[in-house]
């Protein structure tokens, strides 16, 4: 899709984000992402905040990763502070989708430790893209904090991004399998696992390391 002298109008690109059809909305945002331009960064990351279809905000970040970092990056990294969980989340994720370390002061520990468990997952998606050399040992040590906590998919997320620090969460896993709280230890086990072999999925491993603990051992035979 090309955009027209009319389409690249302010006013036409917001009614086309605000519509009410996703159709629309998705055209819309692809349409700013073929002929980026310095106009539509606000109203990109605005719209990101609010958007509910998720294939919508997904082609939205596609559109700011089209711009020149010089214009997204200091904007993105604003809206990490937002008080909207959504605008978090969606900044994080666009972060990670641009890959500039220069975005990394912006994910602090109060960041990875989010309330929200989706702003939480996007933190640690990000981080384990912008972590600088040599600051993996500290992050991994932050995010082992959050073993065991949330549902299914948010432990799954945790152990991808542990996993993807590989041996810099060595350490801290082996610290976790001895942990007074038994759903810590079995996240643990379940990732130390899964870093092991990668193909043996979330679910067997949790399922496995649950029936570890639950038979007061700490998992470390076969280290």
């Amino acid at each position: 899709m090309t955009m027209t002298s009319q389409d690249a109008d302010p006013v036409r690109v917001l009614r086309g984000l605000e519509d009410g059809r996703a159709s629309v909305r998705l055209r819309a945002a692809l349409a700013v992402g073929s002929a980026p331009d310095p106009r539509f960064v606000d109203v990109l990351v605005e719209r990101s905040a609010v958007e509910p279809e998720f294939f919508v905000r997904d082609m939205l970040t596609w559109a700011l990763t089209r711009h020149p970092v010089s214009l997204t990056l200091a904007r993105l990294v604003r809206e990490v502070d937002s008080d909207r969980p959504q605008a978090r989340s969606q900044a994080l994720h666009t972060l990670s989708k641009i890959g500039d370390r220069r975005a990394w002061p912006a994910i602090t520990r109060a960041v990875l430790c989010d309330a929200d468990d989706e702003v939480a997952r996007s933190a640690w998606r990000a981080a384990v893209v912008l972590v600088p050399e040599g600051e993996e040992p500290a992050l991994a040590a932050v995010l082992a904090t959050r073993l065991g906590h949330g549902d299914r998919e948010t432990q799954r997320s945790l152990s991808r991004a542990l996993i993807a620090l590989d041996e810099a969460v060595v350490e801290v896993l082996d610290a976790a399998t001895t942990a007074p709280d038994p759903h810590v230890r079995a996240h643990a086990l379940a990732t130390r696992r899964l870093l092991r072999d990668p193909d043996a999925g979330f679910a067997a491993a949790i399922e496995e390391a649950k029936r570890v603990v639950a038979l007061g051992g700490r998992g470390h035979e076969g280290r």
